[in-house]
């Protein structure tokens, strides 16, 4: 089934309307991989240019409800949204704000100790690491070499 008839289908199940609207904001999402709110309004305004910031809240809100796009908060700013199926962690680095992916599996024993030791279940995929990538990590390096 095609992306729009699964967003169509979805909310057919639970009585609403599909818009053109939300079937933008999900495409924008998709194609841009990690999307802030406002980086979604700025791409679903390149066709429609009359949806505003808050559409595209209310839109981006249903789709999460729905299960088709979950949200990460990558550090202080707004939060970033991915399609459902894009699960991994994220690092973000504090010094040039390069987001890496990595996968959840490297949080395995991790995982399994929190639930061990203290019943915690940890969501992996809604995850975002914060801290200093390599590259500014070298060029810090560097810096105390010379």
């Amino acid at each position: 089934m095609s992306d729009q008839g699964s967003l169509r289908s979805t909310l057919h199940q639970r009585g609403m309307r599909m818009t053109p609207q939300r079937q933008l904001v999900l495409d924008a999402v998709r194609e841009l991989g990690h999307a802030t709110p406002e980086q979604v309004c700025r791409r679903v305004q390149g066709t429609a240019s009359t949806v505003n910031i808050t559409t595209i809240y209310r839109a981006l809100d249903l789709l999460e409800e729905l299960g088709l796009v979950r949200h990460t908060h990558l550090g202080h700013g707004a939060p970033t949204y991915s399609v459902e199926e894009h699960e991994h962690v994220h690092l973000a680095c504090h010094r040039c704000g390069t987001i890496d992916e990595v996968s959840t599996e490297l949080l395995d024993d991790l995982c399994r100790d929190l639930l061990a030791r203290f019943g915690f279940a940890l969501d992996a995929t809604h995850l975002a690491l914060s801290g200093t990538c390599r590259n500014c990590r070298n060029a810090d390096a560097a810096e105390e070499r010379r």
